[in-house]
């Protein structure tokens, strides 16, 4: 009667209104609300008988089932992993209940209080619709994990003493309908059937709501909230279902695979017993999928973590009319999966591929299949960890990080059980990019830490090694072995300290280097072979005296000569320490000379029989001290190829990136870890004005063509440390540093280091010229006014563009070199200045031929 009086009460306000203004409108929404406010409390005196029956039947449930199951005890291991299970069900069971309770209550307080005054916002299956779902699922969830494992079985053996004087009021809780089940189902069915029931009529009590509400807001809030408890009851049903065919799986199969596979959590999802497939192993002879495995049974069985199994459909093409193939792809095995039909091929893919998608995703859909239109296949690409097995390289290692089609690719780590491990980039399955690599050493508790590039699992390109004796290592690598340029310096705390800079080939010292002896202070600068001194070599000893001749597998052999610190020259056979054994010549500084045998027997002094010349020649005091050493010897075009070879190899590969990362020790990681362990890779992360992209290098210089534009270009670039001039300017100027500073600071080498800038000069110059053609290529486009002459023009050349910027990173050494060339004639100028001061003004004049 109220409710009408409400109504009529509307009608007539609406009528009132009606003769105003456009009434229309209004008219129409006073009715909507009214009608809605009745559909609500219809819907919510519905809601509240509902959850009163049901409430009722939870609390029966839990006196008559419930807590009985509880009360029985088990030692052995699996009743406790199933009583685990029943406590888990049990909180679901009381959490759900609590959640229905509690809103019941509240709800009920308001339809009593002020029941004009619902609306659907007071309806708390709608407004609480996740939460209520989020314990539905949990229930079930935890429902079906208990029945899967014969919960329900082993409950009912533990209680069937009880039962026997209670299965009359455990009848009483299953529909009439059902005729006397077993204990054991009775459990199962008393446990879900109500609660299963209960979200059928949440989603009876929506549909009707839904179909009065015509409010758009409020029918959108209804229909959303409708649309959850269908997906919810599919759920169920689907969760029910899984667990009926896996429960039954686990009973047919022996009882060494079920205590393998069997968890409470693992559903069956398709088994070619119901869709036929074949396996290309023979041994095998059935499928399974699991929702976390793929399991291939026969004698025995091999199962597949789904996050490591990529889907490979066969193209019709290279299948047999009669097969319809599916690859499996896994991190170390591929096989085909075969059926006679292709339906069946399509339910395995579709099952497959959405399977795995919900593995990597780490949840089910909602309801468990509920994305089958869309037909979403699972990224190739994904992070997971394995651990290989078979006889391979990475055999025991625990692999983590990204694969792709059953490889490591992308970013990852690899750990072997000895210690030994390696992270960084890979491609294909293989190492390949930056990384860095540990290698213990069983014989003494250390590493050798490798940090550079990789190509197809082995080591290419720059990069650093770190050894366990403290020694490092910095330059090229080539199949794992030192190759081409590099540097190897020992700590100084060795008990033979030394520093090599020169090429290495296979492992070893080969070609030309420089070997510093730090305990004895002596250099060789000089050919080497198989890790011995071999072919043209110069000793440079701290007292400024050097040797230059003829080493053979690291001994002196034929003739060399010997320049003391005097300016002195001694010609002939050296022995090892350096001394003159049979016939030789001396020359000394002002031009004399000497020959004769000069013998050192053991017990005697110095014996020597010679002719001294001090014939007609006019005298030189400074014959001796202009001889410069190895300009002969060392073709300046040989001596630094292992640099250049590298920086050639990137231009004539395009400068593709790939290349210029492993040439230069450049590389582009964002990762702090491999930024750190760069620190001798040539680079600093200072900021640049330059950029040092090796796109932006080639665009500025086909852009910089004028003089000016181009001398500023280069002068930035070369001092830049990213820029490959700048790395490459870097380079050479260490090895200079390295042969003519220190020890090597010798006059008789200026020549020779003054042969190495200007050479420097004119290959960065055809470096520029090959990036410009580069570029010019890339861009399709000729060079403007191109200087066919590799010499340059007049204005641009080697010598007039190049040597000024590079000159002032050799000038400190070159410098000294100088300096001590001409030491002696400085002095005989500074004395004369000083004799000249002694005269008188009178006799200075004379002298200067200012007055006679």
């Amino acid at each position: 009667m109220a409710n009408s009086n409400s109504s009529s009460l509307s009608r007539r306000s609406a009528c009132r209104h009606k003769r105003n203004s456009n009434p229309a409108k209004p008219l129409r929404r006073a009715v909507d609300v009214a009608g809605l406010k009745d559909v609500c409390q219809v819907a919510v005196r519905s809601l509240l008988r509902t959850e009163e029956a049901f409430l009722s039947s939870l609390a029966r449930i839990n006196d008559i089932v419930l807590q009985p199951l509880l009360r029985t005890d088990s030692d052995d291991q699996k009743g406790k992993e199933h009583m685990k299970l029943l406590l888990l069900l049990s909180d679901r069971y009381h959490a759900l209940w609590d959640r229905t309770e509690e809103n019941y209550k509240t709800l009920k307080q308001k339809y009593n209080t002020s029941e004009s005054s619902l609306t659907v916002h007071d309806i708390y299956i709608i407004l609480k619709k996740n939460l209520f779902l989020e314990v539905y699922t949990q229930y079930f969830t935890c429902f079906t994990n208990y029945a899967v494992v014969h919960g329900f079985d082993r409950a009912a053996k533990q209680t069937s003493g009880y039962w026997k004087t209670n299965k009359k009021m455990l009848k009483q809780l299953l529909a009439p309908s059902i005729s006397e089940p077993t204990i054991s189902i009775s459990l199962h069915l008393v446990l879900h059937e109500s609660i299963r029931s209960q979200v059928q009529q949440y989603a009876l009590i929506l549909t009707r709501l839904n179909e009065n509400a015509e409010e758009v807001d409020e029918k959108n809030l209804v229909s959303d909230a409708l649309n959850l408890y269908v997906k919810l009851q599919n759920f169920i049903s689907q969760s029910l279902d899984e667990a009926s065919l896996t429960k039954t799986l686990w009973g047919s199969l022996g009882s060494k695979l079920v205590s393998s596979l069997c968890i409470p959590e693992r559903r069956l999802q398709e088994d070619s017993k119901c869709v036929p497939v074949s396996i290309s192993t023979g041994r095998f002879e059935r499928v399974l999928l699991f929702d976390d495995l793929l399991v291939l049974q026969g004698s025995d069985f091999r199962s597949f973590d789904l996050k490591l199994v990529w889907v490979d459909p066969v193209s019709p093409e290279k299948s047999t009319p009669t097969s319809h193939s599916l690859r499996i792809i896994t991190p170390e095995e591929e096989f085909l999966l075969s059926s006679k039909e292709a339906q069946h091929k399509a339910v395995w893919q579709w099952k497959l591929n959405q399977v795995i998608r919900q593995r990597l995703d780490e949840k089910r859909d909602f309801p468990l299949w509920g994305k089958s239109e869309e037909g979403l296949d699972p990224c190739a690409s994904r992070f997971s960890t394995y651990t290989f097995k078979s006889e391979c390289r990475f055999k025991n290692a625990v692999y983590e990080g990204e694969f792709s089609w059953g490889k490591p690719h992308g970013k990852g780590t690899l750990k072997w059980p000895d210690g030994h491990n390696y992270v960084g980039d890979f491609k294909e399955g293989l190492e390949d990019g930056f990384g860095i690599c540990l290698i213990p050493h069983s014989s003494e508790d250390g590493y050798d830490c490798y940090k550079c590039h990789w190509s197809e699992g082995k080591m290419q390109g720059y990069g650093i090694c770190e050894y366990s004796d403290e020694s490092v290592y910095k330059g090229y690598f080539k199949d794992n072995l030192r190759h081409g340029f590099g540097i190897l310096k020992s700590p100084v705390s060795t008990k033979h300290p030394f520093k090599y800079t020169g090429h290495w080939d296979s492992d070893k010292k080969m070609g030309y280097g420089i070997w510093d002896d730090i305990e004895s202070g002596q250099r060789y600068i000089g050919m080497w072979q198989n890790d011995q001194r071999h072919g043209a070599g110069i000793v440079v000893m701290q007292s400024g005296a050097c040797y230059q001749g003829t080493f053979l597998m690291d001994k002196m052999t034929g003739t060399g000569i010997l320049i003391s610190e005097d300016d002195s020259v001694l010609e002939g056979k050296f022995t090892e320490q350096l001394k003159l054994d049979g016939k030789g010549k001396l020359t000394f500084q002002n031009g004399f000379t000497l020959e004769g045998n000069l013998n050192n027997k053991a017990g005697k002094d110095r014996q020597t029989q010679g002719v001294l010349n001090t014939t007609s020649k006019e005298q030189d005091y400074g014959i001796t001290r202009r001889l410069q050493l190895g300009l002969d010897e060392f073709p300046v075009e040989k001596r630094w190829q292992g640099i250049y070879d590298p920086f050639f190899e990137f231009i004539s590969s395009g400068c593709r990136e790939e290349t210029e990362e492993s040439f230069l020790g450049i590389h582009v990681q964002t990762s702090k870890e491999l930024r750190k362990s760069q620190e001798y890779l040539f680079c600093q992360r200072d900021s640049e004005e330059i950029s040092g992209k090796i796109e932006d290098v080639l665009e500025a210089l086909y852009e910089c063509q004028d003089p000016e534009s181009l001398q500023s270009y280069l002068q930035k670039a070369l001092n830049s440390s990213q820029h490959p001039f700048g790395k490459l300017l870097k380079s050479l100027s260490a090895v200079f540093q390295a042969t003519y500073s220190g020890i090597g600071a010798n006059w008789h080498l200026l020549h020779m280091a003054q042969e190495e800038v200007k050479y420097h000069a004119w290959k960065i110059w055809e470096f520029y010229r090959n990036f410009t053609h580069v570029a010019s290529k890339q861009k399709g486009k000729p060079l403007p006014d191109t200087e066919e002459d590799t010499e340059g023009s007049e204005k641009e050349n080697p010598y007039t563009l190049i040597l000024p910027l590079i000159l002032p990173r050799f000038h400190p050494e070159l410098f000294m070199l100088y300096m001590l060339y001409h030491e002696k004639e400085d002095a005989f100028y500074w004395q004369g200045i000083v004799r000249l001061g002694l005269f008188s003004d009178t006799k200075l004049l004379e002298f200067l031929e200012v007055q006679k």
